[in-house]
């Protein structure tokens, strides 16, 4: 259940209000996420810019996830999300990483089942926020709520830094 009404706009002006920037990582979302955040007027104030690494191969080449984990236990795990979302914010140069890796299907992947999702977010002293999820439904469905989680994820960080959310 989604806890922020703030949207990505929202997400956009608390980023602008706080001085800080944001690169997303994408992978299942193929694009959707950055979208989202880019759709409003004056986005470029808090946004960097983005990588989609829809291949496992370039998740290793472009965000640096080190490739004895992509081996290990595949493109679908929260270390290689946490590993995206720091390899794009030092890519990027951004305050943020977020990072959305997963299965949206029509068929599993590593093993891990369709709507299995891991988001990740890396913060401006090397914390990481991770949230897993396991949702049904529709690839379209499952990528559009891969997209709310993360923005969820990212407001709820935003505001606790404001001193008015727990996280």
């Amino acid at each position: 259940m989604r806890t922020d009404v703030l949207g990505a706009e929202g997400v956009i002006r608390l980023l602008i209000g706080q001085g800080a920037t944001l690169a997303v990582a994408e992978s299942l979302t193929g694009g959707l996420l950055g979208a989202t955040f880019t759709a409003m007027g004056g986005a470029s104030a808090a946004f960097r810019g983005g990588v989609i690494s829809y291949a496992t191969d370039l998740k290793r080449e472009l965000l640096a996830v080190p490739g004895e984990l992509l081996e290990r236990e595949g493109a679908v795990h929260p270390e290689v999300a946490a590993a995206m979302a720091r390899g794009v914010a030092r890519l990027c140069g951004a305050t943020y990483g977020l990072a959305v890796t997963g299965v949206a299907g029509p068929d599993p992947q590593d093993g891990k089942p369709v709507g299995t999702v891991h988001v990740a977010l890396s913060g401006p002293e090397g914390q990481i926020w991770h949230r897993e999820l396991a949702r049904g439904g529709s690839r379209g469905r499952i990528r559009e709520r891969t997209v709310d989680e993360a923005v969820d994820l990212l407001a709820g960080v935003l505001k606790a830094n404001m001193g008015e959310h727990s996280g």
